[in-house]
């Protein structure tokens, strides 16, 4: 083989193990690039999360805005309150007996 193809293999080499290089191990490398697809799996599996909150969230201020009946149950399930003509009942479950 002639020197200048000696030169010429040598340096299609060096290219070929920077680029090797840098699809391996350096900045936009294979293993980076599966890093920040599974962050974006993530990220929009999160943001699904939060949007359905939020829709929760609205869908409650919106009941709260419109009508009475939300803040009703709201009255009746958190606080216990009843109406003026309402008779409240509580049920004790029975003690059990020990022989």
């Amino acid at each position: 083989m002639s020197w200048k193809l000696q030169v010429a293999v040598g340096v299609l080499l060096l290219v070929l193990l920077g680029l090797q290089y840098r699809l391996w191990v350096g900045e936009g490398s294979l293993a980076e690039v599966a890093m920040l697809k599974r962050q974006i799996a993530d990220q929009r599996a999160e943001l699904e999360d939060l949007q359905e909150r939020n829709a929760t969230l609205q869908a409650e201020v919106d009941d709260l805005k419109e009508g009475l009946a939300a803040i009703e149950a709201r009255a009746r399930s958190e606080l216990g309150l009843i109406r003026k003509d309402e008779t409240y009942f509580q049920l004790v479950p029975p003690e059990s007996r020990k022989p």
